[in-house]
Order: structure tokens, then C-alpha cells, then sequence
């Protein structure tokens, strides 16, 4: 495959325009990092500055005990210490515009820089029995990570509501065939934090009907063409999806023509939905590989889950007793009926047991849902209705906050639920299963999950079953701490219940 290339003089003009261009898409980056450059400075002298206070009650400048005739004050080891460690930050490119403002990435690289710094003092003080006061250090590293951390996350969210503001985006050009392109375009679309913005698609001669935009983006040409549609698109950087007609040798040749624009080149693996605990990469006789793990179906069936489920499920109910309490009051006196609403729910290996919440609903809300079903032409598998004239006033708030949700912790106490899992389904819906989607009977349901923090009742069919299996291959306990902690913030803006 080649590409058309441009005169020298054409290049030069090509690159001039590109280098203005360049600057433009750099210059909320280069704004962003030097912010990271002051916090992380503000942590670091913070940090050892007040080891130093505490461990040596005051300002006082002791001296560091080695063998060596010289007096060395804690002061010069606070500064030396704080100089290596904001070193060691931008070597380990902790800053790098590849990472920061999304991904873990990001995080790894801040604690891994300063794990090593302490590392190699631990390692110095062994070889020359230098004797560093162990309070000192012990203070020193978790406030510096602390302050490190939380400095990232504070401008993290000033640049996330940047980005839904339509700012502080990179410009990208998306390569690939129809599908893989659409694909990539519209991941893009709805994830605005991630910090890319499409600005036109190409798609490979010949790969069928003639479309003139995929994903919500304009189709500028083939992927003979790139260069052409970088330069009137003003793209930053190409995207390269899934496709036939680009080789090895075609991604290297791009790679060098995309250099001297400034523009960056980023190679999608084609796979959808799988962790990043799960990918590991290599080199193989000079071509990258992906590996990918086999799904964690076991993992998220372990003894270590159930226990975590178990202790934290008893103790929302413990702290929550005058909450429970209080709800089932108002349930009882606002509307004539019971105080809990029992509905059959199929658990994991497809057993049944019955789902315990508040009634949010009129005691006949069961025997009218086929009417509303066929008034409303909704499906009758994910049946959902906004504004569901079977809610009670009460019910409508409890069901906006999730509070009629609080009594599942007793599933959870009894081994039917989880607290993080897949959507409790109705029989209605596990009769439609096909194959893949009898993946989701694997673990437990849970109380939330990926659905609950991606638009509850808002999600479509597709996206919820997605989401649900993307939970089940991915499991890890840090992924349920994260969805725990996210669906705090989700349930008490009240986003997408209904």
C-alpha cells in the first residue's frame, strides 16, 4: 500500500500549518502540566517538611547519624529528599500528555516513582549504615503520596468538567473499516472524558456502500488518503480501528509520515469490554502482542468475595436501622398494602429466590403491567416506564434515591445477592437468554454494578447486557470497591432512576 506524498516545498507548508495547529492542541496540556508541576511541588516540600516538624517536635535542625565526620542537618536531607523525589515524578513520566487527566496509568507511575525513591534510600542506608530517623520517612511517604494522589484527582475533575464542556479536547482522526470505525467513533462520542474528540473518519476502498458519516462523523476519505484528511481536519492524532487493508508495514510508513506533523498515531487491538488486569503486552520477533487472561468467572465466585459481601452487607444494616425503619413507617402510613415488595428474581446456576425491597408501588402494580405494556409499546422483557402511574408519591422518592433498594442487603446477609453484580432478573427475561447471555447466571446479582453507575434505568437493553458481562469476564475486588464508591455519588444525585 502507499500513499501520495507531497513535495518538499508542499511538506514544508504542510508542516508549518500542522506546527501552528500543533501548539493549539498542546497548549491546555502544557497549561495542565505545569498546574501538575506546582501541586506536586506543594505536596512533596509539604510532605517532608512536616516530617520533619513532627518527628523532631519543632524546626529544629538535627543532625542525620552516619559514619561519615560530617554534619548533615535534616533540613539538607528534606531538600535533597524533596528534589529526588519531584526528579524521580518526571522520569518516571508521571506527566507524560499520554497519561494524564484519564486512566490509571497515571496513578501507577506516582506510586511507582515514589516506592522506588524510598526503595533506593532503604538500599543506601544498608550499604553505607546511614541511620535515617524512622519516624521521619514513615511520615514522609504516605502524606507526600496522599497529597500527590489528591492533587491529581482535584485537577482531574476541574479537566473532566472541561471536556463535558466541549474543551481541553485533542482533535482525532478514525481509521478502520465501517464497522470498527463507527465502533470507535461513537466510543469516543459518549466518553467525553477521555479527552478525544472525532473529527472525521476514513474507511478502506471498496469495504461496500458509500457512507458520508459513521459514528456522528464526517467520512473524509480512504485509508489511502490520511495524510489529506489530517491536514483538513486538523486532526492531532489518527486512530487506527480493526481492518484488512493496513499491515504492519502500512502502520509503520503512517507512524513516520505523521511524525513530522506532530500529529500521534494510536493502534486499537480490536477487542471490546476487557479489563486492564487482564491485558499484558510483548514484543514478538518486533511485533506487539496483546495477551489477553482468560475471564475471571471464579475469581468472582471466591470465598474472599462472599466474606466482603457478608461483612459490609451487615454493616449498612447495622448503621441503617433507623433509616430501614423510618422508610417502612412511611411506606405503611402513606398507601394501604404491605411494607415490602417480594418478587422472584433468578439467581446464579438460574436458581430462583425472592428479592426483598420497600413497595414503591400500588398492591395491584403486578396485575397492570401487561395493560401499560401494551399502551406504552415498551418491550415486555426490559420493561420501564417513566413516570409509572402504579408509583406511590412515597415510592417515587424512595425509588429516586434507591432507598426501596436497601432491604436487598438482606439477600446479600443471606447468600442469594451480592453487593456488586450483574442486574437481578426476572424469569420473563432469562427465558430470552441465548448463550452468551447466560454468562451473567455465573456470579450472584448484585445490589449495583457497572448498570448502576452508567445510567440505571436510562441504559438501553443492549447496554445493560453488555455492561453485565463486562462485569462477569473483569471481575476484581478493587473493581467492586471502585463501583461501590461511584454508585455513592450516582444514587445521591438520584441520575436515571425512575
Amino acid at each position: 500500500m502507499s500513499y501520495e506524498l507531497t513535495s518538499s516545498g508542499e511538506m514544508d507548508a504542510v508542516t508549518g500549518v500542522h506546527a501552528v495547529h500543533d501548539l493549539r492542541r498542546e497548549s491546555w496540556q502544557t497549561a495542565f502540566v505545569r498546574r501538575l508541576v506546582v501541586t506536586d511541588a506543594v505536596a512533596v516540600v509539604g510532605a517532608v517538611g512536616t516530617a520533619q516538624v513532627l518527628r523532631f517536635d519543632g524546626p529544629v535542625d538535627s543532625t542525620l547519624a552516619w559514619p561519615l565526620p560530617y554534619d548533615i542537618g535534616y533540613s539538607a536531607v528534606s531538600l535533597a529528599l524533596a528534589l529526588g523525589w519531584l526528579a524521580l515524578l518526571h522520569g518516571y513520566g508521571t506527566r507524560a500528555p499520554q497519561v494524564i487527566g484519564t486512566g490509571s496509568e497515571e496513578f501507577r507511575r506516582l506510586v511507582s516513582a515514589s516506592l522506588r525513591l524510598f526503595g533506593v534510600l532503604a538500599i543506601l542506608a544498608l550499604l553505607f549504615r546511614i541511620e535515617f530517623a524512622r519516624g521521619y520517612l514513615a511520615i514522609a511517604l504516605p502524606a507526600g503520596l496522599f497529597g500527590l494522589i489528591a492533587g491529581r484527582l482535584a485537577w482531574r475533575r476541574q479537566l473532566r468538567s472541561l471536556r463535558a464542556e466541549g474543551r481541553c479536547h485533542t482533535a482525532v482522526l478514525v481509521v478502520g473499516s465501517p464497522e470498527a470505525a463507527h465502533a470507535m467513533a461513537t466510543a469516543f462520542t459518549d466518553d467525553p472524558a477521555s479527552g478525544y474528540r472525532v473529527v472525521g473518519v476514513c474507511v478502506p476502498t471498496g469495504s461496500g456502500e458509500r457512507v458520508e458519516t459513521l459514528g456522528g462523523a464526517s467520512v473524509l476519505g480512504d485509508d489511502r488518503s490520511v495524510l489529506d484528511a489530517v491536514r483538513r481536519s486538523g486532526a492531532g492524532s489518527v486512530a487506527v480501528a480493526a481492518t484488512d487493508h493496513l499491515g504492519p508495514a502500512e502502520l509503520r510508513r503512517m507512524a513516520w509520515e505523521l511524525d513530522p506533523l506532530g500529529v500521534d498515531l494510536i493502534v486499537a487491538p480490536g477487542v471490546v469490554d476487557i479489563a486492564g488486569v487482564r491485558l499484558n503486552h510483548r514484543l514478538v520477533a518486533g511485533m506487539p502482542m496483546l495477551h489477553i487472561d482468560r475471564p475471571r468467572y471464579g475469581r468472582a465466585k471466591s470465598t474472599r468475595k462472599a466474606l466482603f459481601d457478608f461483612c459490609f452487607a451487615a454493616m449498612v444494616v447495622l448503621l441503617s436501622a433507623p433509616v430501614l425503619l423510618a422508610i417502612a413507617l412511611a411506606v405503611k402510613l402513606s398507601s394501604p398494602g404491605p411494607v415490602f415488595y417480594l418478587s422472584e428474581r433468578i439467581g446464579r446456576d438460574g436458581v430462583p429466590f425472592r428479592m426483598i425491597k420497600f413497595r414503591s408501588m400500588r398492591p395491584d402494580a403486578d396485575t397492570a403491567v401487561d395493560e401499560l405494556i401494551a399502551e406504552h409499546g415498551g418491550n415486555p422483557v426490559f420493561f420501564k416506564v417513566k413516570d409509572d402511574p402504579r408509583v406511590t408519591p412515597v415510592g417515587r422518592f424512595l425509588r429516586k434515591y434507591s432507598l426501596d433498594e436497601l432491604p436487598q442487603f438482606f439477600n446479600v446477609l443471606r447468600g442469594e445477592m451480592s453487593v456488586v453484580g450483574p442486574r437481578p432478573q426476572v424469569q420473563r427475561e432469562v427465558d430470552t437468554y441465548d448463550g452468551e447471555m447466560r454468562r451473567r447466571l455465573l456470579v450472584k446479582p448484585g445490589l449495583t454494578g457497572l448498570w448502576q453507575v452508567s445510567g440505571r434505568s436510562d441504559l438501553s437493553p443492549e447496554d445493560s447486557v453488555r455492561l453485565d458481562l463486562s462485569y462477569v469476564e473483569n471481575w476484581s475486588m478493587v473493581l467492586d470497591v471502585a463501583l461501590i464508591a461511584r454508585t455513592i455519588g450516582v444514587v445521591t444525585r438520584g441520575e436515571g432512576a425512575y
